[in-house]
């Protein structure tokens, strides 16, 4: 997949910063709609699109969740009830000299 989209985005690149004129550009689209017209790159496209709907639910939950505990680690630390010792991110406790 990471494949894929390099390829879109240096093909897009390539076609926005193209001085080759009108023909390349006609070229690179044919190639483009030839490519998007193949079966196996279509049946690629829905195998992802299905995966995505059926997945959708879990990443929803996943994410809902992850929100919750971080809007509770938000609250602690505005409210000051979070641990000093349990936070790795918090500074040294204690008076200045």
């Amino acid at each position: 997949m990471k494949r894929l989209t390099f390829l879109i985005i240096f093909g897009l690149g390539y076609v926005l910063g193209t001085r080759a004129g009108r023909e390349r550009y006609e070229q690179l689209r044919g190639a483009w709609d030839k490519m998007r017209q193949d079966p196996r790159v279509q049946q690629k496209a829905h195998q992802v699109a299905d995966t995505a709907r059926q997945r959708a639910p879990l990443v929803a939950d996943k994410v809902t969740s992850a929100a919750g505990a971080a809007a509770g680690a938000a609250r602690n630390k505005v409210n000051g009830s979070s641990d000093a010792g349990s936070d790795p991110l918090a500074g040294p406790q204690g008076t200045l000299p």
